[in-house]
């Protein structure tokens, strides 16, 4: 599934909520009918809890928390550390390198999707998977594929019902700063990590509703969404043509769909960790091109066929 902070902020029309929420109420009965008994969240960052000063391409959180960005859950999540290492060391064993972190700090990207499905970002264990789909120079998409693929493997060893998670937008291109352009002030976050106050937040967060409402306006200097190859990579994944994404190059996605496009990397894990056990059936589907929230949002869920 998508997020998006701006479906905590005013400014998106009733009707884009509803047609949003009518997508994640469908996901919701998914989830309620599975009942999982852990749940895994392939998420990005956003400046929040990682930074230019160690920025490791795939990072296992053992414990967590929330960082409370844009009125999401700000505290402990439920982290089973032991079952967290294990997945670790099964990774690691695969060959795929992966970090962990025993602090990690989780922004929206990793929260939202656990308060729209649960109503609560600590009701079911959650085991935090980073994918740094933000920060250069990023890693082949082969990679992510690897890794969602070791994390599935591990996965089916628990004997649990076990929810797997991708939060990820399509095709959008808001304005984050980046390590060549960022102001004095944005470098010391994106490299140093220097907290935001909560004057800076909230100037970011009047920041970002005022680029959304110029992107809808069609007065902005962001890419345009690019439903088409939104729904390109839709139709890849409904079809289980996931090794397809080994040939795109990370420029390719940029060009085609904007620098936060990247993270399609958390649904490519997800998506993987459920071939890991033969071919997979999508359920409910839902896309729609949205820049009143700068992103092609996107919902789908799936089953590993019996």
């Amino acid at each position: 599934m998508s997020h998006s902070p701006l479906l905590n902020l005013p400014g998106p029309s009733r009707d884009l909520l509803d047609d949003v929420e009518s997508a994640l109420a469908a996901a919701r009965g998914f989830v309620a009918d599975f009942d999982p008994e852990l749940v895994v969240v392939f998420s990005p960052d956003h400046y929040n809890g990682f930074f230019y000063r160690t920025m490791p391409p795939f990072c296992i959180g053992t414990a967590a928390r929330g960082v409370g960005d844009y009125g999401t859950y700000a505290g402990p999540l439920d982290v089973p550390g032991d079952i967290a290492n294990d997945c670790a060391r099964a990774v690691l064993e695969s060959g795929v390198d992966v970090a962990i972190s025993a602090g990690m700090d989780v922004d929206h990207g990793t929260v939202q999707p656990l308060e729209k499905l649960f109503g609560d970002a600590t009701f079911r264990p959650v085991i935090p998977i980073f994918i740094n789909s933000v920060a250069t120079p990023l890693g082949p998409l082969r990679r992510v594929r690897a890794l969602g693929a070791a994390v599935g493997t591990f996965l089916g060893t628990l004997g649990k019902r076990v929810l797997v998670v991708g939060s990820g937008g399509l095709s959008h291109d808001p304005p984050v700063p980046t390590l060549a352009t960022a102001p004095p002030a944005a470098l010391a976050r994106i490299v140093g990590g220097e907290p935001m106050t909560p004057e800076q937040r909230q100037a970011r967060q009047v920041a970002v509703m005022d680029a959304a409402q110029a992107f809808a306006h069609g007065d902005s200097p962001l890419q345009p969404l690019n439903p088409e190859w939104d729904q390109a990579f839709l139709d890849l994944v409904d079809a289980n043509r996931l090794d397809e994404v080994d040939a795109w190059s990370n420029g390719w996605i940029e060009q085609q769909a904007g620098h936060s496009a990247h993270e399609i990397r958390t649904w490519i894990a997800a998506f993987a960790a459920l071939a890991a056990h033969g071919r997979y059936q999508t359920g409910h589907r839902f896309y729609r091109a949205a820049p009143e929230l700068i992103a092609g949002f996107a919902v789908r869920t799936a089953v590993c066929n019996p």
